[in-house]
């Protein structure tokens, strides 16, 4: 009898996605003829704008469907270089970027070459679940510094600097945030560029995927651009998922220190190679053409948020924080008495409502919802979730 393969340790001790899991039991449960609302998704609903679509055909037309550079097409990496240096005000160079398949490799390639066993992440809380598994994975260990929805979820920089220890290597940063859609000031990064400061071991890491959805009023800042002084040690991840609504094209970027790139380069060079060519000419078109399409789908997911707010703070037994970013609000369901997974199962299970359990970001006390779907179903599921808390 063959015995049974054994995992390694870091395959057992690793966590699926809550957010896949739940979208995949909502289009089973849609697939097996039930009425289900999803407010769960993390992407855009619009089509890739066409000039992208157009650009990425002709590239596949023309024979661009072989091996390219591991970092990426040297275009691509040069126009990333300049959008960054223009736009952000970040000063880059073509050899400080690496072409990813998504953000999250950018971030994967990041935590690998930067995090070992012994090392510390320090981790603002709530999060985007994928960070903490992902410095498992390098074998480094998680400090949370936990922020309240009573104080909108705000990074403090004094709860910043007591969680800093000898063996703090990396902090995240994103903003606009997944899951809360809070968005830091350009005060909020001087107080926490102020912090590392004093801490010349400690890296950021940046994720800025989100940078295009923005509540109107709102100007979205760079890190590196708010402290120059610190940018050896100042990380940018980014990509075309969702202000181009090109989620499953899958290019994103990491830029930063080139030598620090340069080890992740070759570190993809032996695990994924180079992201598929064709795509990256039309992610190169997308980012070197108008900005038009980025701010129409940037103008309506604002419409869509607000009325996902507003109906939000009109229901009883809820409390809200109104996001000013990304696509998602954040409500606090403690007073149904219940815990996030158990209130997103029955919500499910009961209204036909998929949301994501906020355990999954670190603060049982919430539940995500997202506003990438179109105002009906945006209105058909508060419906149901108001009719979820009148019950017993």
């Amino acid at each position: 009898m063959l015995r049974p393969i054994e995992l390694s340790a870091r395959a057992e001790a690793l966590q699926p996605s809550l957010t896949l899991a739940i979208a995949a039991r909502a289009k089973a449960l849609r697939a097996d003829g039930q009425d289900i609302c999803s407010l769960s998704a993390g992407e855009p609903d619009f089509d890739t704008p066409a000039f992208i679509r157009q650009a990425a055909t002709a590239a596949l037309e023309a024979g661009h469907t072989r091996y390219g550079p591991a970092a990426g097409e040297p275009a691509l990496r040069q126009a990333i270089a300049a959008k960054l240096s223009t736009e952000n005000q970040v000063p880059t160079t073509a050899d400080q970027v690496l072409v990813t398949n998504g953000g999250k490799q950018a971030l994967y390639n990041l935590f690998q070459v930067l995090l070992g066993p012994g090392d510390e992440l320090l981790l603002p809380s709530p999060y985007w679940l994928s960070y903490p598994e992902m410095a498992k994975l390098a074998g480094a260990s998680v400090r949370l510094i936990p922020s309240a929805a009573a104080d909108g979820f705000w990074l403090d920089p004094h709860q910043l600097e007591a969680a800093i220890t000898p063996a703090s290597k990396l902090l995240v940063l994103n903003s606009p945030s997944n899951p809360t859609g809070m968005v830091l000031a350009l005060e909020d990064l001087e107080a926490i560029a102020a912090v590392l400061r004093r801490h010349p071991q400690v890296a950021v890491v940046c994720d800025e995927i989100y940078e295009f959805l923005l509540a109107p009023g709102l100007t979205h800042h760079s890190f590196a651009a708010a402290a120059p002084d610190l940018a050896g040690r100042i990380f940018t991840v980014n990509g075309f998922a969702k202000g181009w609504a090109m989620t499953g094209w899958r290019v994103g970027w990491l830029a930063g220190s080139q030598p620090v790139i340069a080890a992740a380069s070759a570190l993809q060079s032996q695990s994924t190679s180079n992201v598929c060519s064709f795509a990256q000419f039309g992610a190169l078109a997308a980012i070197s053409g108008p900005r038009d399409c980025v701010l129409e789908m940037a103008a309506e997911f604002s419409r869509r948020r607000c009325l996902l707010s507003d109906g939000l703070m009109g229901l009883e037994g809820l409390a809200l924080v109104p996001p000013q970013g990304a696509f998602y609000a954040f409500a606090d369901i403690s007073s149904k008495g219940l815990d996030s997974m158990t209130f997103c199962n029955r919500l499910l299970e009961e209204q036909g409502l998929a949301a994501v359990p906020g355990v999954a970001f670190g603060d049982d006390r919430c539940i995500r919802l997202s506003c990438a779907a179109s105002p009906a179903t945006i209105k058909d599921g508060l419906a149901r979730l108001g009719q979820f808390l009148a019950s017993p």
